[in-house]
């Protein structure tokens, strides 16, 4: 079921911190983690953010190598058994949200938006505790376990594919980044991303023959499983509802991410 990011006071443990800490439920809920692993409860604990923290968000060194967020999390994460890799997208996704609700409050803006429709742009203010969890029934699939089964539509082929992990995305990012730079006309997102995800097609799994399938792999396919993808992944729903003051359009539009998501006193 679609339910608010969950944000829980608790006591915080005496020897973990001196600080309030808050129990953050996960999109996932823990289900696609190892059993062994520390986020297969689906709750990470977080102490609040300090000037501490707020010291490691203005770094001009973790900044330039896009780092701040990464050791925000690291600083702020009870558990030090949690590794920030480990967590699926659509679960750090859910933290980061959490962390800047948490520091400064639910109202983010004004920032600006463009219409889709008539394109005009508009000052707003954009209450984060309305955003939800995506829908997502965590029966329908095997505790444990990240790998899933798709049957591509056009091929026929049978493909299993992961849910990715926040180094899985580094590794996309930099992959991507070095075939930029050998082909700077093209775009390698989408071969790139499904060649990290798929682990096998028909039962083979060695990685030169799927990436090769992948390179060959017809549109249709590629937008079905793509599309199923994001249908099955737990994660926060980043969409707000607008309204355009100029044309009156309504519709949900993507909370921009703006130097003001965690810097508020910014501007725009």
């Amino acid at each position: 079921m679609s339910d608010e990011i969950v944000l829980q006071r608790t006591a915080a443990a005496p020897k973990a911190s001196t600080f309030p800490t808050e129990i953050i439920d996960l999109p996932s809920k823990g289900h696609f983690y190892p059993a062994g692993s520390p986020l297969s409860s689906g709750r990470i604990e977080l102490k609040l953010m300090t000037a501490k923290e707020e010291d490691i968000l203005i770094s001009p060194n973790l900044l330039k190598k896009g780092l701040a967020i990464d050791k925000l999390l690291e600083s702020l994460i009870i558990d030090k058994n949690i590794k920030i890799g480990d967590l699926l997208l659509g679960d750090k996704n859910a933290l980061i949200f959490a962390v800047r609700r948490l520091a400064y409050g639910d109202a983010y803006g004004p920032v600006e938006i463009q219409c889709p429709k008539c394109t005009a742009k508009s000052k707003e203010t954009i209450d984060l505790s309305q955003l939800k969890e995506k829908e997502f029934d965590e029966t329908q699939y095997e505790p444990g376990t990240n790998v899933f089964e798709f049957v591509l539509p056009t091929s026929k082929a049978t493909v299993q594919f992961k849910l990715l992990t926040d180094s899985d995305e580094k590794i996309i990012e930099k992959d991507n980044a070095a075939l930029s730079k050998l082909n700077r006309v093209s775009s390698s997102e989408i071969t790139t991303r499904l060649k990290r995800q798929i682990v096998s097609v028909n039962g083979e799994t060695d990685p030169v023959k799927v990436k090769g399938f992948v390179d060959n792999m017809p549109s249709r396919d590629s937008l079905a499983l793509r599309q199923h993808i994001r249908s099955i992944t737990p994660d926060i729903d980043a969409n707000f509802n607008f309204t355009c003051a100029d044309c009156g359009q309504e519709e949900k539009v993507g909370v921009p991410m703006t130097v003001q998501f965690f810097w508020p006193d910014a501007g725009v």
